[in-house]
């Protein structure tokens, strides 16, 4: 059985740093042997759950713009899995969630930029799958409850996004933390760690700054879709945590 997790990609240009994060994903990445990788990104938008279909491999999108060259000449050669994309639209019709395929999509940068830190050589299937950022936090959950038996399989699901993402809000030069961003990451990490789903359900109306840390939801649903495909006895816990860019923050959650 392998844990799922939320990681948060952040800036694209995190490939190119060597921090406290970078780090930890590259050696949580080594420990680690999947049979597939299930990964729902925040840049992959579909008003149903849309899985990529495929056995060769993806195309590279870049979907960023005035950041280092380099960064637009990263390739991650990422082969998919028609079979694992079929169990997958099973366990999702069994659940009632209308799902559907997507042939010939890419994978974009909430993809590429957190698998390449973790598994450089690219040695399993990735099978990327879209959110829809307009369902409620229980509805993400229970796309993840969905497809929780993937775990038993050694089939690692991962949820890629963000906890504070305001890019409005970003200081390009600060370094320490916003206070406003870590009181947001404070209390979600709590309820998150404690399994306290009615909080986080409205988190809304009761996370501090809630509003300000998240404008729109896109980068936040796979946080709940990842905790929804943990197991009932799983006890989540944040591992790691840095902030960039003054509101920027980095947080991997395992569950």
């Amino acid at each position: 059985m392998i844990s799922p997790m939320f990681i948060c990609h952040g800036s694209p240009d995190l490939i190119l740093q060597n921090n406290e994060y970078t780090r930890f994903l590259r050696k949580t990445g080594g420990k680690l042997r999947p049979k597939a990788i299930v990964i729902f990104t925040a840049h992959f938008e579909e008003e149903i759950t849309t899985i990529c279909f495929r056995d060769n491999a993806y195309d590279m999108i870049y979907d960023f713009y005035g950041f280092p060259k380099e960064l637009y000449s990263v390739k991650y050669q990422a082969i998919g899995s028609k079979e694992i994309a079929l169990k997958m639209k099973k366990l999702l019709d069994e659940a009632g969630i209308k799902s559907a395929f997507n042939k010939t999509r890419g994978i974009d940068h909430g993809t590429w930029s957190v698998l390449k830190l973790m598994f450089d050589k690219a040695p399993v299937p990735v099978i990327q799958v879209s959110i829809n950022p307009y369902l409620r936090p229980e509805e993400q959950y229970e796309i993840g409850k969905a497809i929780r038996s993937l775990a038993d399989e050694d089939i690692l699901v991962i949820g890629s996004g963000a906890t504070v993402h305001n890019l409005s809000e970003v200081e390009w030069n600060k370094n320490d933390p916003e206070p406003w961003a870590v009181e947001f990451d404070d209390w979600l990490i709590d309820k998150v760690e404690k399994k306290d789903l009615k909080a986080l359900y409205s988190y809304r109306k009761l996370a501090p700054y809630a509003k300000r840390a998240v404008p729109r939801e896109e980068h936040l649903a796979p946080l709940f879709v990842a905790m929804g495909s943990g197991s009932e006895q799983s006890k989540p816990k944040a591992l790691c945590r840095i902030y960039e860019y003054g509101t920027l923050s980095y947080i991997f959650f395992q569950f």
